[in-house]
C-alpha cells in the first residue's frame, strides 16, 4: 500500500492561506497525503489539480482522494508541465501551489525501485519507470569524468574521485546490475576512518544518482518562473526540500524574483528595468516541529519556503 505522511502540514495549510472555494495545485502528490488536506481545508467547493511522475503513486492517490469527486483531478506527469496544465483549466489563475521535491518514503521503502542502499534491488531509481535512462544506464554507460562530476556535485561527496574509478574498475569486469553491488564497491571507495558518523557510507553516491536520474534538480529550476506566471495575484508558491542543493535553488529563485533591481551596486541610477513579481513570504525556512519529528524522523531536513505572488 502506498501511504504517504505529508510532511509540515499544518505549516503548509497556514501558509497557502488555504479557503472554501480556492483553487490550489500539487505538483508532486505523491500518495495524496497534502491534496487531501488541502481538499478538506477548500471545502465545500475547493478544487484541486495534481501531477505526478509515479504511476504507482497517482493510482494510490487518486484511489484515496476519490470522495471527492470532481473537485480533485490528476495527470501522470513531470511538475515541470504543471504550469501548462494549470494555464489550460485554469487560464485565469489559481491560488496556491505546492511542491514537495524529492523521493518519498514509500518510493524509498519499495525495494524494486532500486532507490535504498538498504535493500538489494535492480538499480533503477527512477520515480517514472516508463521513462529515461535508469541509475543503472548511468553507473555504467558514463565516463569516469562524468561519474565524478555527478557524485561530487549533486552528493557532495568528497571522495567523489574514488568512487568513481573504482565503479569504472568494477565494470570493466562486469556489469553493476543492483543496488548492493554499487554498496559494495562505496564500500571499497571511502577508508572505513573517513566516513560520516551516523550516516551510510553509500548515501551522497545513491542520492547523486537519484537526483541526476530524476534530473530533480534542473527540473525545479525550470518549474519555478512558470508556476509563478499562473498563480492570481496573491497566490503562494509553497516548496518543500529536502537537501541543500535544492533548497539553495529556491532560495536564490525567490530572491531573484523579489529583487526590484538586479544592478551593481556602485551603478548610480538602476539601468536593469527589473520588477519584482514576488514577495518572500518565508525569510528563513520553516522546518519541522519537535512533536513532528517525534513520530517522522524523516521529516528532519525537510524546509519549507512560500513566495507569493504580488503582479
Amino acid at each position: 500500500m502506498f501511504q504517504h505522511i505529508p510532511v509540515l502540514a499544518e505549516e503548509v495549510l497556514a501558509h497557502l492561506v488555504v479557503k472554501p472555494g480556492g483553487i490550489y495545485a500539487d505538483g508532486t502528490l505523491g500518495g495524496g497525503g497534502h491534496a487531501g488536506l488541502i481538499l478538506e481545508a477548500s471545502a465545500p467547493d475547493g478544487q484541486l489539480i495534481a501531477t505526478d511522475r509515479d504511476e504507482v503513486a497517482l493510482a494510490a492517490a487518486r484511489a484515496h482522494l476519490a470522495p471527492y469527486g470532481d473537485r480533485f483531478k490528476a495527470y501522470h506527469a513531470n511538475y515541470t508541465e504543471l504550469a501548462d496544465l494549470i494555464a489550460r483549466d485554469y487560464p485565469k489563475g489559481i491560488d496556491g501551489i505546492l511542491l514537495d521535491i524529492g523521493v518519498s518514503s514509500p518510493q524509498i521503502d519499495t525495494p524494486d525501485r532500486g532507490f535504498s542502499y538498504m535493500h538489494d534491488a535492480p538499480l533503477d531509481m527512477r520515480m517514472d519507470q516508463s521513462q529515461g535512462p535508469s541509475a543503472r544506464d548511468l553507473v555504467n554507460d558514463l565516463s569516469e569524468q562524468a561519474l565524478h562530476d555527478l557524485i561530487k556535485d549533486y552528493g557532495e561527496e568528497k571522495w567523489a574521485a574514488r568512487v568513481a574509478a573504482l565503479i569504472c574498475e568494477r565494470r570493466a569486469l562486469v556489469p553493476i546490475e543492483t543496488t548492493f553491488q554499487l554498496v559494495d564497491v562505496i564500500e571499497r571507495a571511502i577508508p572505513k576512518g573517513a566516513r560520516e558518523k551516523d550516516s551510510h557510507v553509500a548515501k551522497r553516491t545513491f542520492q547523486a544518482l537519484r537526483i541526476a536520474t530524476n534530473d530533480e534538480l534542473g527540473a525545479l529550476e525550470k518549474a519555478i518562473d512558470r508556476l509563478v506566471d499562473v498563480l492570481q495575484p496573491g497566490g503562494r508558491l509553497a516548496i518543500i526540500t529536502f537537501h541543500s542543493l535544492e533548497d539553495r535553488i529556491v532560495k536564490n529563485k525567490f530572491k531573484y524574483l523579489a529583487a526590484s533591481c538586479i544592478c551593481p551596486p556602485k551603478l548610480p541610477v538602476c539601468t536593469c528595468d527589473k520588477v519584482a513579481t514576488v514577495r518572500m513570504v518565508t525569510r528563513k525556512p520553516i522546518t519541522a516541529s519537535a512533536a513532528e519529528l517525534d513520530h517522522n524522523r524523516r521529516a528532519a531536513s525537510a524546509k519549507l519556503r512560500v513566495a507569493e505572488k504580488i503582479i
